[in-house]
């Protein structure tokens, strides 16, 4: 018995990687500073736990359907209106066991052979992987801190060929914060409109997380020609503190929706019950604090921000959303440290890092655009300053 081509074609996930690694060097007794976990460092705000408890305790412990309860998709349905003006019916809801989930149903249930998907680079681990699983194939585009990493009209349109079915557009983004102005959706939907075959993937995971007044928009919502072809995909992990309930969803065509439900009805199943019920109160409870989450966010960014860019050889850009910032550090690449290693590539760096000053953090190879690491600082500020105080002196050191 051998793994399947299928499985063969992809890879690990390396941010779980880190994680794993650091919760290692944590168990020895080793002081080390982990940085590469995505998600958030505080807990489910206890309104939404107390729902779930309320669901055990009223027996709300069965099967429900396969993609979801009708009053999960109702919530869901009045989310997508309040906040993004965008008007489902329940037909076009599906509800998956997390945000991963919602894009391994739409590749799988699309995908053939052949097909292609464009993936502006940085991008989150599990896009290319999940498109290869699918059998499809990934085509990348890098998008640069010389252009706030954010892909460009006429890169997509050079991207574009007869064989392209989707693009995946993450605002703000996982790895590196960046989000898409109403104005630069829009330029990118003028691009869409003129190949009517491609389908896209709108990734708002980390839509509640901006700052400084950014104000969040998606592309379905700014360029209403694109909704019938858009799938808008969201969730409870991120704004909510909910990462272990696996709780995603989107909105889209209710085709696309009927086959996801179909992939799912012979994979998973139902998403948990008592997180579906708990997800029913998040959405549909006063919102206002999360504000007061991305007020958090916001001040542990600028300080992380700020602290970087007095490390020698690292720059830093300002985010405007999500929990990470992905530094650059091409002024650190052959350079040698301490203890003579040389500097070759990002992964050398972050081997560095962790070696030397006990600070993990995510390799940019892992995302597609070196040289550059991702770091979450989705912990506190204290903790923050610590590690950044590491990294200012590791870089320091290299010669």
């Amino acid at each position: 018995m051998q793994p399947s081509a299928a499985l063969n074609r992809i890879k690990p996930s390396p941010t779980l990687a880190i994680t794993s690694r650091v919760a290692e060097l944590k168990a020895q007794g080793i002081d080390v500073i982990g940085l590469g976990a995505g998600e958030p460092d505080f807990d489910t705000p206890d309104f939404i736990k107390e729902a779930g408890i309320k669901a055990i305790r009223d027996g709300q412990t069965k099967y429900t359907n396969v993609d979801g309860t009708p009053e999960l998709k109702d919530a869901v349905i009045a989310k997508f209106s309040r906040d993004n003006g965008l008007s489902y019916r329940r037909d076009q809801i599906t509800i998956n066991a997390g945000g991963k989930h919602t894009l391994f149903n739409a590749m799988v249930a699309t995908l053939d052979a052949g097909d292609e998907v464009v993936i502006p680079a940085p991008y989150w681990v599990s896009y290319p992987d999940v498109v290869l699983f699918a059998n499809g194939t990934p085509v990348f585009v890098a998008a640069g801190a010389d252009q706030g990493y954010k892909l460009r009209p006429e890169q997509l349109e050079a991207a574009i060929t007869p064989r392209t079915k989707w693009v995946i557009l993450n605002s703000p983004s996982n790895p590196t914060g960046a989000a898409y102005s109403r104005a630069e959706l829009k330029a990118l939907g003028e691009v869409l409109e003129r190949h009517p075959h491609v389908w896209i993937f709108a990734d708002d995971m980390y839509e509640h997380i901006v700052f400084d007044d950014f104000e969040f928009t998606t592309i379905a919502q700014v360029c209403p020609s694109l909704y019938d072809r858009t799938l808008t995909a969201n969730g409870c992990s991120k704004a909510y503190a909910m990462t272990g309930w696996r709780i995603g969803f989107a909105g889209g065509a209710p085709w696309l929706i009927k086959a996801m439900s179909k992939l799912q009805s012979q994979s998973t199943s139902n998403p948990c019950s008592i997180a579906q019920a708990a997800s029913v109160v998040a959405l549909t409870a006063d919102q206002s604090f999360l504000k007061g989450f991305a007020a958090l966010f916001q001040s542990r960014r600028d300080l992380v921000v700020a602290m970087l860019n007095q490390a020698e050889g690292i720059t830093c850009p300002k985010p405007e959303g999500a929990f990470y910032v992905y530094p650059e550090f091409s002024a650190l690449i052959g350079k040698t440290t301490p203890n003579g290693r040389l500097i070759a590539t990002d992964e050398d760096f972050v081997a560095y890092l962790l070696d030397d000053a006990k600070v993990a953090a995510v390799q940019g190879a892992a995302f597609g655009l070196s040289p550059a690491m991702r770091i979450s600082y989705a912990t506190s500020e204290d903790i923050l300053r610590e590690a950044c105080q590491r990294i200012q002196t590791a870089c320091a050191n290299v010669r």
